[in-house]
């Protein structure tokens, strides 16, 4: 038999990651391209192409194409999207004050609608006079419409009204509340609603450059995007519900972090170059946030795994701090060009730079630092003040020595400033250099690395001693900074899991004596309950000192650096449906979810038609969503308190979920 070939992409925001992956070999070849942000499909065309030549395989051999992104959810951090207009059926002008929707909510458009319906699915008239006079207009000022209705979760029949009317008149995409989340909360629907719209455009793009590029390479085969829970859904669908694949990288590292390891229980963290990923597997699944991803300062309605992170990473800027009788070290949050890197990239304008200032008799206080332009279109630096364009116009795209660029104090802000706003990189000294010293990585200019920490080790602690003896000690002593702190944000991310986040780990005495082994007669330990699995390209390098420190088994899988990738290919599909029965009188009931409300008059008659439908329903969205033979599970929650001596029952809840393999192409 043939193998089938499946091609994992996980386009990040510095890498584009591409797998080939047969599911009996595993990963066949992996690669890395840098992330286009003008064109994503050169991004992606770089790491697909590299793979299809290490594996010499014919593009007709790939049956299935998936797709992690961590785009979404940067898009919402860095409040970037398309303008939306919302429309709120039932709601009030109050209403937006609820869950950040007002913030949210910004300059765009909303348009109130009397209507709506109550908890048993019973309506309000709909009046969409004020729709009918803003719509020709509003059309031409915005890119997507949001719609949300009172309790549409138990009648959606206004939202799907409004949405063929909007339709029917501007041809935009519509996001109605109910196609999202089938959970109670109207603001926070809305305002899950509203982001989803404003993001159509952008995984529009995204998944149009994947499919493009597909085509040219003469790839015909299904595609699928990873969600924000892990689970897998059909390119088509991801379009329409763009906000399920907010944290959906994050999601795919879990997956592939269980499938490399085999283990059902860890804590997986992910360590890149400006960050650190922690999550909690349990069970063979990772943990979900219960109360709805929180992407950009906005709790959402969102399935998503519960993913903390944190500044810290291979390329954080190292701060020294000098006064105490002992140098502190301090990394992050900030990320760094390393000096190694920026060496490798612009040789001639770095290494005769460092040379001079180490044969300098003083030390020069920005030493061992240079500034570039990061390359980002002309158009993003609009708008600066005139000392900030002055400085940015001496910044060129090679780097320029800090000694020689800033002849002032006031200076430094400025530069700063150009570095929040992502115009300049700040090059120094990074636990990426110290690893290039100690020879435990070789990528790029270890004699840069050399030269830097050279320069760093004639900084004079409290007592007037310096820093480090040699450059070999201070590499060690960066490294073992980095261990800490990331010990640290380890141990926070569990405590928050286990609810206890107030303890703070890194101010916490007691844990800072567990950490130390310090001994005493009482003598304190912190230790994980289970393996701590390390991802990313500088895991194996890091993670087993830091599981150490954590009295935690290390758990490496080799295929580390590309587990996003591979988690978008061995995931599954997942298509949840909840059906809900009310009792609004005695031998009455109604059934609401997925479909028309129902009004029976005996209780297993309804019990049967709700557990029947929310199958059916499941069933069907898991084929939608790109499954190939799905199976259903059914959990039934029933709230029927006994009220003086009989029975009353307030709600039943049946939620299916319907999962299984992708569908593949059969070539």
């Amino acid at each position: 038999m043939k193998s089938q070939y499946l091609l994992g992409i996980d386009t990040g925001g510095t890498y584009t990651d591409a797998v080939l992956f047969d599911e009996t070999q595993g990963v066949v070849a992996k690669a890395k391209s840098l992330t286009t942000r003008h064109d994503l499909a050169v991004g992606i065309s770089g790491a697909v192409d590299a793979v299809l030549r290490q594996a010499d395989v014919p593009v007709s051999a790939i049956s299935l194409v998936s797709l992690s992104t961590t785009l979404a959810t940067n898009a919402l951090v860095e409040g970037q999207g398309g303008r939306a207009g919302l429309v709120m059926i039932g709601f009030g002008p109050e209403d937006l004050k609820r869950d950040g929707l007002d913030q949210a909510l910004g300059g765009d458009p909303v348009i109130f609608l009397p209507g709506g319906h109550n908890v048993h699915g019973h309506e309000t008239p709909l009046d969409m006079t004020a729709l009918e006079e803003a719509l020709p207009e509003l059309s031409k000022t915005v890119s997507s419409f949001a719609v949300a209705g009172y309790f549409a979760v138990r009648n959606p029949a206004h939202e799907i009204r409004v949405r063929q009317r909007i339709h029917e008149v501007s041809h935009l995409p519509v996001t109605c509340s109910h196609e999202l989340s089938s959970k109670l909360g109207g603001p926070r629907r809305a305002l899950t609603t509203l982001l989803n719209a404003r993001l159509v455009s952008m995984i529009d793009r995204l998944v149009g450059a994947c499919e493009d590029f597909l085509i040219r390479r003469g790839i015909d085969a299904p595609m699928m995007v990873v969600r924000g829970d892990g689970a897998l859904i059909a390119a088509s669908e991801a379009k329409i519900r763009p906000i399920e694949t907010i944290l959906s990288g994050p999601a795919a590292s879990l997956v592939g972090a269980r499938y490399l390891t085999g283990l059902d229980n860890g804590v997986v963290s992910d360590i890149g170059g400006t960050t650190t990923d922690v999550a909690v597997l349990d069970g063979g699944r990772p943990r979900l946030d219960a109360e709805g991803a929180v992407v950009g300062g906005y709790r959402t309605m969102v399935e998503a795994v519960a993913m903390r992170t944190y500044g810290l990473g291979g390329d954080s800027e190292l701060h020294i701090n000098d006064r105490g009788l002992v140098a502190g070290l301090h990394l992050g949050p900030r990320r760094l060009l390393p000096l190694s890197l920026a060496a490798a990239t612009y040789g001639d304008a770095v290494l005769p730079v460092l040379e001079r200032q180490k044969r300098a008799t003083h030390m020069g206080r920005h030493d061992g630092r240079f500034a570039v332009r990061t390359g980002v279109p002309d158009h993003l630096a609009a708008g600066l003040q005139t000392q900030e364009q002055a400085l940015f116009d001496r910044i060129g795209t090679t780097p320029v020595a800090l000694d020689q660029l800033l002849t002032s104090t006031s200076q430094k802000a400025t530069l700063d400033r150009l570095i929040a706003r992502g115009l300049v990189h700040l090059c120094g000294l990074t636990p990426s250099d110290a690893m290039h010293v100690l020879g435990r990585q070789g990528q790029w200019n270890a004699e840069a690395a050399r030269l830097g920490l050279e320069l760093a080790i004639r900084m004079k602690d409290g007592s007037g001693r310096p820093i480090a003896a040699s450059p070999e000690d201070m590499a060690k002593n960066i490294v073992a900074a980095l261990t800490r702190q990331s010990a640290e944000v380890i141990l926070a991310a569990c405590l928050a899991e286990d609810g206890i986040g107030e303890i703070d780990p890194a101010r916490s005495q007691q844990i800072d004596r567990a950490l130390r082994r310090a001994p005493g007669i009482v003598r304190f330990t912190a230790a994980l309950d289970r393996p701590l699995i390390g991802l990313g390209a500088s895991a194996p390098v890091y993670y087993p000192a830091i599981a150490e420190m954590l009295s935690a088994e290390s758990a490496i899988p080799g295929d580390s650096d590309v587990a996003n990738a591979i988690g978008a290919v061995v995931g599954q599909v997942k298509a949840s449906v909840t059906v809900f029965i009310t009792m609004p009188e005695e031998g009455i009931f109604i059934i609401n979810g997925s479909g028309d409300s129902l009004r029976l008059f005996n209780e297993d008659d309804s019990f049967a038609t709700a557990r029947q439908r929310a199958a059916e329903a499941a069933l069907a969205q898991a084929r939608l969503n790109g499954a190939d033979e799905p199976v259903v599970s059914l959990i039934e929650e029933i709230d029927a308190p006994e009220v003086e001596g009989q029975r009353k029952l307030i709600e039943a809840r049946f939620i299916a979920t319907a999962s299984g393999r992708p569908r593949i192409a059969h070539h």
